[in-house]
Formats: C-alpha cells, sequence, structure tokens
C-alpha cells in the first residue's frame, strides 16, 4: 500500500480509501442502497482492506439510515484496529427524518445533533474527518462553518471536508473560515471519474492550488467503468440512485467502448485502468472505492502499480464530451 497526507495535513492515508457505502441493513426499506452487505457479509471486505493497508475508512449518516456507520464502528472495533493509524471519516447533510421538522440538512443544530448520533453508531470518541455531505443552501455559510469549528474544537472531529459543489461555493466557505479564524476544510470528495470530467475545469485547479485534498466519489462511475456497456448485475438491477446520477449514456457509452478496448490491448480489466487513469491525476489523493467483494478490493489495489502510458490516457480521454455540471452530482 501507499500513503499520502491528506491534503496540507499532517497525517496519512492509504492511497485507496474504503467506501462504507456498501456496508448496512439491506433492502429498500431501510435505504436507497438495497444492495448493502450486513456485518457478516461485509466482514470478509474489511479484513481485506485491512490486510491490503487500508487505514482510511469513509462513510455518511444517511447510508442505509445510520447502519453503514453501526456496522463499519463495529468492524474497527473487532478487527482490534490501532485509533491512532485509522482515519475515519463521515458526513452530515441528508435527511435522517425525512418529512420531520429539521430531519436533515446542516443546521447548527443538526450538525451538533449529528456529529453526536454519529459518534454513538460507529463506537468511536471522534471521526477524523467530518464533511458535509452537501451544501445546504438554506443556511447562512457562516453557521455552517462555526458550527463545524465548534465540532472540531469540541473534539469530535480532528479534520472538516465538503463534498459536491460549486468551486466558488468551497472557497468562499473556506474565505469564511479564513476571516473568523475558524476551522477550513482540508479535503474535497466530489465526483470524478471517466465519465465525469466537469471537476477538471475549476474545482480541480482550486484544490492544487489551495493543498487541498480529493478524494473522489465514484471513480469507477458506480460500476460503469468495470464492465462493457449495458452489462447488467445483481446490483444494477436494484440500483435507484445510479440512473439518477448518470443520465447521458449516448455520451458516456463511449468513454467506456474506449476503456474497454485498451483493456484488451494491455491486458488489465476496466477497473484497474479506469483507476489507474483516475490515480495518474496529480491532484487525486485517495479515490473511495466501494466494494461488494474482497476481489474488487484486491483488483483496486493493483491499480497503484499500473502506469498508464500517453497513448492509452488519450485514448481513455479522447471521446469524452462536456456534461452539465451540477452542485448537486
Amino acid at each position: 500500500m501507499q500513503y499520502v497526507k491528506l491534503g496540507n495535513t499532517g497525517i496519512d492515508v492509504s492511497r485507496i480509501c474504503l467506501g462504507c457505502m456498501s456496508f448496512g441493513k439491506p433492502g429498500k426499506e431501510n435505504g436507497v442502497f438495497p444492495w448493502a452487505k450486513d456485518y457478516d457479509d461485509a466482514k470478509p471486505i474489511f479484513k481485506k482492506a485491512v490486510d491490503l493497508g487500508i487505514n482510511y475508512f469513509d462513510t455518511a449518516n444517511v447510508y442505509q439510515m445510520g447502519t453503514s456507520e453501526e456496522i463499519t464502528g463495529r468492524l474497527i472495533k473487532n478487527f482490534g484496529l490501532n485509533r491512532d493509524e485509522i482515519v475515519v471519516a463521515t458526513k452530515v447533510h441528508f435527511d435522517m427524518r425525512p418529512g420531520r421538522p429539521n430531519g436533515g440538512g446542516s443546521s447548527r443544530k443538526n450538525i451538533l445533533a449529528e456529529i453526536d448520533h454519529s459518534l454513538k453508531r460507529l463506537g468511536l470518541d471522534y471521526v477524523d474527518l467530518y464533511q458535509i455531505h452537501r451544501l445546504d443552501h438554506n443556511t447562512p455559510m457562516e453557521e455552517i462553518m462555526e458550527a463545524l469549528h465548534d465540532v472540531v474544537k469540541a473534539g469530535k472531529a480532528r479534520y472538516i471536508g465538503a463534498s459536491t459543489m460549486f468551486a466558488w461555493e468551497f472557497e468562499r466557505l473556506n474565505n469564511i473560515a479564513e476571516t473568523h479564524g475558524w476551522t477550513k476544510f482540508v479535503s474535497m470528495q466530489n465526483q470524478y471519474n471517466l465519465i465525469y470530467r466537469e471537476e477538471e475545469r475549476e474545482m480541480m485547479p482550486l484544490c492544487q492550488d489551495r493543498k487541498i485534498a480529493v478524494v473522489p466519489w465514484s471513480p469507477l462511475a458506480g460500476g460503469r467503468c468495470t464492465r462493457p456497456w449495458g452489462t447488467q448485475t445483481e446490483r444494477s438491477r436494484i440500483d435507484d440512485v445510479s440512473p439518477m446520477v448518470w443520465t447521458t449514456p449516448e455520451q458516456d457509452k463511449k468513454v467506456v467502448d474506449a476503456l474497454e478496448e485498451v483493456s484488451k490491448k494491455n491486458g488489465n480489466s476496466m477497473a484497474q485502468n479506469a483507476l489507474a487513469w483516475v490515480l495518474s491525476k496529480p491532484y487525486v489523493t485517495s479515490p473511495i472505492v466501494g466494494s461488494t467483494s474482497p476481489k474488487h478490493l484486491e483488483e483496486a489495489v493493483k491499480a497503484l502499480n499500473i502506469k498508464l502510458s500517453d497513448e492509452e490516457i488519450k485514448a481513455l480521454e479522447a471521446p469524452y464530451v462536456p456534461h452539465i455540471k451540477t452542485g448537486a452530482f
């Protein structure tokens, strides 16, 4: 395993982050990821991550309505991991009590309540990285940043991060924090993969200039960059979220076809080449790789040693055309 600093901080994270969105109580009645793995099925995946040297684990309060955090916390405890050596991240924003007053968002009330709920589910005294899952446009930016600062000063989080927003919003939030002497964001978790590269326009240059860690979500585009276009899996048949995120099949198919062609020529799997491409970008710190099988993690870690040629990178990037940029996806 390779380790790098998390942006302009002193902590070391594995070059691959285990996305724990795959863990949780399965079934649509328990959340939007019905294919999630319960504790027994998650255990071999987590063990493989630990054996491979992964020390960075990312989850969120909303994943399967808190059960991802519960299972992640149980795994950390039962594997006896040294808390001082691992990096645990979680997120806040989406509704935990849908339809109820103050059921979600990034108000001071919700941030201070949800960090306590997350720590209880995780069974931890603190998280290393506490992230806003999206920007809450109904709460003043000053309120958000001061509340996050207070979470850090209370010892409940070591650092704060953000996810998926416009670059100007991210910069403004950090400027507000700097003006007031509050804790600033050290990381950005945004979508970045071969079929969605809009972040290259503004967010990636901003993060690179500010020495902010980039920890992309869905570096394999929800599995679309792991298999020939149109291939159905058990997960894709019951996944209602991915079709809302990736809505440009005609554009994306050309990229996936090019990925398949490059993979046939160099002998690596499509997933390895797609991940190697993400890792080749100097502004990327640690892609978040979700897994429903130990072999997926083995494959992902092997991508660390794959160096794509300039010709292969050009072939992978050539079919891409601009997508609609949103602050949501």
